[in-house]
């Protein structure tokens, strides 16, 4: 797994806490560079590395997207529409991404 997605995965944990809101299971599929798996079911929510585990909702986008999603510079929507962002699954999940990516990085 790339440094930089172990970084995510250790700064999404700490920011998100004990409950995302998310009530389902989330993946952030990057490609080679790894994953990130975000457990909104478990009590305390968790934030793992995601490979090998299926999600009710799958988001694979690039790193260079996802850190400009987080940093404000392009919303979810934006890159969804553009093709820069893919969603497998569950809509409804998908839809809670801007919220967890501000809270992920404050």
């Amino acid at each position: 797994m790339d440094a930089r997605v172990e970084r995510i995965v250790t700064e999404m944990g700490d920011r998100l806490g004990p409950n995302s809101g998310l009530g389902g299971t989330l993946k952030f599929d990057f490609g080679e560079p790894g994953s990130v798996f975000i457990d909104g079911k478990s009590v305390p929510n968790t934030v793992v590395d995601g490979a090998g585990k299926s999600a009710d909702c799958t988001i694979t986008v690039s790193l260079e997207t996802f850190e400009k999603m987080v940093k404000g510079e392009l919303d979810g929507t934006s890159a969804f529409m553009q093709g820069k962002l893919r969603v497998a699954g569950d809509m409804g999940l998908a839809m809670k991404l801007g919220p967890i990516l501000q809270k992920a990085h404050g």
